[in-house]
């Protein structure tokens, strides 16, 4: 369940997942890496998180797409695919063996870049197709480790799949990573948490069905929606990076 968690460790996470909620289906990405660094402030493990984020992206994703398969980029799906999965494998098993610090700090770390851009209004954007397979192979590999992989291959789908598309073919993408990762989760006898996530379901729900409702207005406010996060993605990020060493 929530290990030994404070009654306000326990309401602090209910409010994270409903925000992970509202994040992943408002923007269409980013529930894990805009809630995954707030959640290591309260139990500084990502194999603890994973599981349960992974959970509910299933749950929701498959929610999302139950009548939307039709109006999804599969052609450019299925090309993408060849250049994220194999770095996501060795993120996944660099999750599990790797020390936990190092994991922490490369979550923290990622996470701190894609503020800093947020923040700023930079993007990261490819006119090479050589740079979007260094940026697919890269956002493979931190998502396999962490899930927080999107904003990089976002980057990338954005120019080749059309906005009508975009979101529901990053749905299909996302869903495919984490069974991979649940998949091996459980093949390893990595605790998934079930009973938790489960219980987690109803609020995170409640964020993804307003994200669901607000998602064209934050697509109309993107640019200070974004630096209003990474402003505090900044903040957060190098206060744990701080406290880590």
């Amino acid at each position: 369940m929530f290990l030994d968690f404070s009654v306000l460790e326990i309401a602090l996470t209910c409010l994270l997942f409903m925000w992970a909620g509202f994040v992943r289906s408002g923007l269409g990405f980013g529930g894990a890496a805009l809630g995954l660094p707030f959640m290591l402030l309260i139990y500084d493990q990502p194999i603890y998180w994973l599981p349960l984020i992974g959970t509910h992206l299933l749950f929701f994703s498959a929610l999302t797409l139950r009548t939307r398969l039709n109006n999804v980029n599969w052609k450019y799906l299925k090309s993408s695919l060849l250049y994220i999965l194999p770095p996501a494998l060795i993120g996944v098993f660099g999750l599990l063996n790797l020390p936990n610090l190092w994991i922490v700090t490369f979550i923290y770390s990622i996470t701190l870049f894609y503020a800093v851009m947020w923040l700023f209004n930079k993007s990261i954007h490819s006119e090479n197709k050589l740079f979007d397979k260094l940026l697919l192979v890269f956002g493979g590999y931190v998502a396999g480790t962490s899930l927080t992989g999107a904003p990089l291959m976002v980057a990338v789908y954005v120019r080749n799949v059309i906005l009508s598309q975009l979101r529901n073919t990053l749905f299909v993408l996302w869903f495919i990573l984490v069974t991979i990762k649940m998949t091996t989760f459980a093949a390893l006898d990595v605790d998934l948490n079930f009973l938790t996530a489960v219980i987690l379901l109803p609020v995170a729900a409640i964020g993804h069905f307003i994200g669901l409702k607000t998602h064209d207005l934050i697509l109309r406010n993107d640019v200070v929606f974004k630096r209003v996060i990474g402003g505090m993605l900044v903040l957060v990020s190098s206060m744990a990076l701080w406290n880590l060493y």
